[in-house]
């Protein structure tokens, strides 16, 4: 029975340690940047042992990629009740609401999420110096979400889904959230909110919707 306890205690260490460093690599390498933090920071920041990071992950760059795939795991399961949730729509109203959902959405977790912060940062600085995280996100992340955004936006205005117009659109529906999020500070001074929390949130939302409200009015084909 002892054997068992210390094992299962052991197992549970493992994992936290593990856990800490994966968020010590994702607030540094985002903070910092990859080539700017050492490994002795990551591990001083999670509060383990600095052989712990060759141990768990087996170096720098796989607790990157690790970094990266915590972000795809978290993404995915925050997106997949929107994924499960939005199955082809029938025409071009039903698919207009469903980008009204999505925006709501993801404007919860991305404006309102501490989490989101630190996973923005992270990403930021791999747009800025691309590494195989980048492709860990973007094949995870990125493409997939970005792919069925399109299909919708594509039913709402008679465009082609693969169209460059419908994937330029869909990258400035997205970026307007995006800048809520990296400005979040001018944002808060400019418009005196003490915070961007979900009321805060569902305002921003709420005027992006009727931009992209007028979006696909302008471009919807008769």
């Amino acid at each position: 029975m002892k054997i068992r306890t210390d094992t299962s205690t052991a197992s549970r260490s493992a994992d936290t340690t593990r856990a800490a460093l994966i968020e010590a690599g994702l607030k540094l390498f985002g903070e910092r940047g990859y080539a700017a933090t050492s490994t002795r920071e990551i591990a001083a920041e999670a509060n383990a042992n600095i052989g712990s990071i060759a141990y768990h992950f087996g170096g720098k760059e796989a607790l990157r990629d690790a970094c990266a795939q915590h972000i795809v795991a978290t993404m995915r399961g925050f997106a997949a009740p929107v994924i499960e949730a939005t199955p082809p729509a029938p025409d071009a109203d039903a698919a207009e609401a469903q980008l009204v959902a999505v925006i709501h959405r993801m404007s919860g977790f991305l404006l309102a999420s501490p989490e989101a912060a630190v996973f923005v940062r992270f990403i930021l600085s791999e747009l800025q110096h691309p590494t195989t995280a980048l492709d860990i996100i973007y094949r995870g992340v990125f493409e997939p979400m970005h792919g069925l955004l399109c299909r919708i936006w594509a039913t709402a205005t008679g465009e082609g889904p693969d169209s460059e117009d419908v994937k330029i659109a869909v990258f400035s529906m997205i970026g307007q959230l995006v800048y809520f999020r990296i400005g979040r500070e001018a944002v808060v001074r400019r418009m005196a909110w003490e915070q961007v929390g979900p009321d805060e949130a569902r305002k921003i939302a709420n005027a992006i919707i009727i931009n992209v409200k007028a979006a696909i009015a302008a471009r919807r084909r008769p």
